[in-house]
């Protein structure tokens, strides 16, 4: 697997405004805000069984109602479609819970 470029990279995140490029080009990041731990709780379980379904497992960190997300592909040297397609489930799974968030 190689890692996007910068030109995909732009073009990708058209589809994920709340998502942050950093390092250097090589992760994406974004903090989910919740209304309280429960929920935070359960957006990250149902993930958790995205990740184990895409063998694609994030850089993540939970307080209280909120949960910090950084996404790479370690065997790509950097940012792939893999974190993208991963981006795009939380999101979509963030709007089932949060309706009024995206």
């Amino acid at each position: 697997m190689t890692p996007l470029d910068e030109k995909s990279t732009r073009e990708l995140m058209t589809s994920l405004p709340e998502w942050t490029v950093n390092r250097e080009g090589g992760a994406i990041r974004r903090s989910f805000h919740f209304p309280d731990f429960s929920q935070a709780f359960g957006f990250m379980a149902q993930m958790a069984i995205v990740s184990e379904k895409m063998d694609h497992h994030p850089e993540w960190f939970n307080v209280y109602n909120r949960v910090e997300v950084t996404l790479t592909t370690h065997d790509a040297g950097g940012l792939s479609t893999r974190d993208i397609a991963w981006a795009t489930r939380a999101d979509a799974a963030y709007t089932r819970l949060i309706p009024h968030a995206e």
